[in-house]
C-alpha cells in the first residue's frame, strides 16, 4: 500500500517528537527527510549544530532496511552510536578497533534487523568483509557525512572517499544517497554531486550564519598569544573550549603554558581553579593512540575544559556545549576556519570564537601550501591547478583577518550568500568589527615607495630583502649584495620594520603587489602596480579601535532562544541551572558516556526555566524525548523540587 506525503510527514513529525523532544523541524530538515523518505538522492549544506545527523536517523526509523553513515573519524562513532541508543536509536559501528568476531555479531544483528543505523569509515568499504555484508544485506539509505571531504577543491580532500560512489555502484540494489556537510562552496558541491553520483538530488543550502556565534580577530605578535590565551583561559574557566594551533610542536607548549599559568592568573584574582587536575590536554595526530584517545575522551566528557590541537582533532565533533573556539595561528582558507570554529555553540548557545593572526602567519601558510605533497591520483597540471586553487583560498583567509566589514557577512557572501546588510546595522550573532570604530592612516608615500623598492631591485627578492633595504639595514647580506646602493635604500628608515611589512602585505592584499609561490617566494608588481606611479595615487590602511569591555555574545532570535537567567524566579535560575548541570555529571560518570549526551546545556536551561514537576511539563522541555523522560525524568524533577524547596 503506498503511503501519502502527508501520511510521511505526519510519521516524521511523530517520530520527532518521541525520539528527540522537539516540536517542529528546523529549516532544511523537514525538505531532506521528505526527499529521502520519498527515495530521492540529497545533498544538505547546513551549518554545524542545524541538526544534519536527525536528517538520516529519523530515515533510518522509517525506511524498511538499514541505513548505513559513513563517517570520517573512528574515534567519534562510538559517541555518535551512543547518542543513537540513549534516544532509543538502534545503532552500531564497524571500525578497525573490533575483532572480527565483534564485527560479525554487528553484522548478524544489522542482518536480523536488531541494528537500524550502522556507521563505518569510509575505508571500511574497501574490505572484502564489508563487501560481502552490503552485497546481501537490506540497505535503504547510505548517508556520507562530511561530504566535502569527497572534493579536490575542498579544504579537506580525503582519498578515502573516492571510493564511495564504486561501492555504491557495486550494491545489487541502489539505496537513497543522501550526502551532508557544513562547508561547501557551489564548486564543491558540484564536484560533491558528481564524484559520489548523486542522482537527480534535492539540493537544500539553509544558510551558513552562525548567530549564536560572537567572531572576534586580534592581531598579535606570536609572543604574546599564550598570555593572551592564558588570560582568557583564566576568566574563563568554567567554560568548555577549545584552542586550535599550526603545528604539533605549539599545541604541547600552549598546554603547558595554560596549565602554568592559568592557577596563578586566578589566585592573583582571588578566584579558586576549578580543581587541581590539568586544565588543558594538548591533542595531535603524532601522539600514541592511547594517549589521542585519553586526551579526547576527557574533554568529550568534561573531565578537562580545554583540548589544544592541530585540525586533527574535531572533524564532526558532538561535544555541544563548546562555549569557545580560539585559533593561535590563521587557517589555511574560510572552510577550514567556518568549519573549525563552528564547532563551538553546537547547542544554540551564545559562544565565542576569537582568531589571532600575524604577518608571520601568512608566510607561513604560503609556505606549507608550496611545500604540499602530491597527490598521485593527479596529473601535473591538475596538482598546479589545486595549488592555485588553494592559494585563492588562502588570500580569501587574509582577506577576512585584514577587512573592516562585518565578520559575519565576509563569510555567508564567501560561501555564496547575497543580501546586504543595513548601513550601521549590527549583525545578529555579533562581531568585533561591527561593535568596534576604525580610525584611516595615510600610507601613501610608504607604499609608492614600497614599489619603487620592487622596481629597483629588479623584482627578484622576497619582502625580508625589500623590507630591510628600504629601512637601510646595514646587515652583511644586505652589503655583501650591493643593495646599499640602489635609490630606496633607507628611504623609509624612519618607519616601523612592523608598519613598512604591514603595508607591504595590504598592497599584496589589494593588488598592487603579489608574492610568486615556491619555496622562496618574490615580490612582484601585481595588476594594479602602475596606479602607485600616478601624481594623485592615495593610499589608506585602517586601524581598529576595539570595544571596552567586549560585550558577550547577543543571543540570536528571542523567540527561539531560552529565557534570559535572572528573570523571572528571582535571579535562581543560574543556580538551578548549575546543580542541574551537576546531576547532569553524576550520571555521565555513572553510565560512562559525556555529559551531553544524557543532555544538552540547552536542555538544562530550558528545563531551568520551566521547571517540570510532571512526565508532560518534562516532555515540554527542549530536547526531551519519551527515552529520556523514561530514563532521566524522575531525577532531575526531584532536583528541581529539592532545589525549590
Amino acid at each position: 500500500m503506498t503511503i501519502s506525503q502527508e501520511e510521511l510527514d505526519a510519521q516524521s513529525l511523530a517520530t520527532l517528537r518521541q525520539y528527540f523532544g522537539y516540536e517542529d523541524f528546523r529549516p532544511g530538515q523537514g525538505a531532506l527527510i521528505r526527499a529521502i523518505l520519498g527515495g530521492r538522492d540529497v545533498l544538505g549544506v547546513m551549518p554545524t549544530g542545524s541538526g544534519k545527523s536527525l536528517c538520516y536517523q529519523i530515515p533510518s526509523l522509517l525506511l524498511h532496511g538499514l541505513t548505513i553513515v559513513i563517517s570520517p573519524l573512528i574515534s567519534l562513532m562510538k559517541d555518535q552510536v551512543d547518542g543513537a541508543n540513549e534516544i532509543g536509536i538502534p545503532a552500531a559501528f564497524i571500525n578497525g578497533s573490533q575483532s572480527i568476531d565483534e564485527q560479525e555479531d554487528v553484522f548478524a544483528a544489522a542482518n536480523a534487523g536488531r541494528v537500524r543505523l550502522l556507521y563505518v569509515a569510509p575505508e571500511r568499504l574497501e574490505t572484502q568483509r564489508f563487501v560481502n555484508f552490503a552485497t546481501h544485506a537490506d540497505i535503504a539509505l547510505v548517508a556520507v557525512d562530511e561530504a566535502h571531504c569527497v572534493s579536490q577543491w575542498g579544504q579537506d580532500f580525503r582519498s578515502s572517499y573516492l571510493g564511495i560512489g564504486d561501492f555504491i555502484d557495486a550494491l545489487p540494489d541502489r539505496p537513497t544517497l543522501a550526502a551532508f556537510t557544513a562547508t561547501a562552496t557551489e564548486r564543491v558541491r558540484r564536484d560533491i554531486i558528481q564524484m559520489l553520483g548523486l542522482r537527480d538530488p534535492q539540493v537544500v543550502v539553509t544558510g551558513f550564519d552562525r548567530t549564536n556565534l560572537y567572531f572576534d580577530i586580534l592581531k598579535l605578535g606570536t609572543r604574546d598569544k599564550a598570555n593572551w590565551i592564558a588570560r582568557y583561559v583564566a576568566e574563563h574557566a568554567d567554560e568548555s573550549g577549545i584552542i586550535y594551533c599550526a603545528t604539533r610542536k605549539q599545541t604541547e607548549e600552549l598546554a603547558d603554558t595554560i596549565n602554568a599559568l592559568v592557577p596563578q592568573l586566578r589566585a592573583v584574582s582571588g578566584a579558586a581553579s576549578p580543581s587541581s587536575s590539568p586544565i588543558a590536554v594538548a591533542y595531535h595526530a603524532g601522539l600514541p593512540p592511547a594517549q589521542r584517545e585519553r586526551a579526547q575522551r576527557d574533554f568529550v566528557t568534561d573531565a578537562v575544559p580545554l583540548v589544544v590541537a592541530t585540525n586533527a582533532f574535531g572533524m564532526g565533533i558532538d561535544k555541544s556545549n563548546v562555549r569557545y573556539v580560539i585559533h593561535h595561528n590563521m587557517p589555511e582558507s574560510i572552510e577550514a576556519y567556518y568549519q573549525e570554529a563552528g564547532r563551538a555553540g553546537r547547542d544554540g548557545e551564545p559562544s565565542r570564537c576569537t582568531l589571532l593572526w600575524n604577518e608571520s602567519d601568512i608566510v607561513t601558510r604560503r609556505r606549507l601550501l608550496d611545500n604540499g605533497g602530491a597527490n598521485e591520483r593527479l596529473t601535473e597540471d591538475e596538482q598546479e591547478q589545486v595549488r592555485r586553487w588553494k592559494r585563492h583560498l588562502l588570500d580569501a583567509m587574509v582577506g577576512y583577518c585584514r577587512t573592516t566589514e562585518c565578520l559575519h557577512r565576509y563569510m555567508t557572501r564567501y560561501f555564496g550568500e547575497d543580501g546586504e546588510m543595513p548601513a550601521g546595522a549590527h549583525c545578529v550573532g555579533g562581531c568585533v568589527n561591527c561593535d568596534s570604530t576604525f580610525s584611516t592612516t595615510d600610507v601613501s608615500r610608504i607604499a609608492r615607495t614600497i614599489s619603487m623598492c620592487v622596481h629597483d631591485l629588479g623584482q627578484s627578492y622576497g619582502s625580508g630583502k625589500i623590507v630591510a633595504v628600504l629601512r637601510g639595514s646595514q646587515a652583511k647580506d644586505v652589503l655583501d649584495r650591493g643593495l646599499d646602493h640602489v635609490p630606496t635604500f633607507g628611504r623609509l628608515a624612519d618607519v616601523s620594520q612592523s608598519t613598512v611589512r604591514d603595508v607591504l602585505n595590504q598592497m599584496v592584499s589589494d593588488g598592487f603587489l603579489t608574492i610568486t609561490e615556491g619555496r622562496l617566494p618574490i615580490v612582484m608588481f601585481g595588476a594594479r602596480a602602475a596606479e602607485t606611479i600616478d601624481p594623485a595615487f592615495h593610499y589608506e590602511m585602517k586601524s581598529i579601535t576595539r570595544p571596552k569591555p567586549v560585550r558577550p555574545a547577543r543571543q540570536s532570535n528571542p523567540a527561539l532562544e531560552p529565557t534570559t537567567f535572572g528573570g523571572g524566579h528571582g535571579g535562581t535560575d543560574e543556580a538551578l541551572f548549575e546543580r542541574l548541570r551537576g546531576l547532569r555529571l553524576d550520571i555521565a560518570r555513572e553510565i560512562g558516556k559525556p555529559p551531553y549526551i544524557v543532555f544538552s546545556d540547552r536542555s538544562l536551561r530550558d528545563m531551568a526555566t520551566r521547571r517540570p514537576h510532571t512526565d508532560d511539563e518534562f516532555l515540554e522541555v527542549s530536547g526531551v524525548g519519551a527515552s529520556k523522560l523514561s530514563k532521566y525524568g524522575e531525577r532531575f524533577m526531584q532536583a528541581i523540587a529539592d532545589f525549590e524547596e
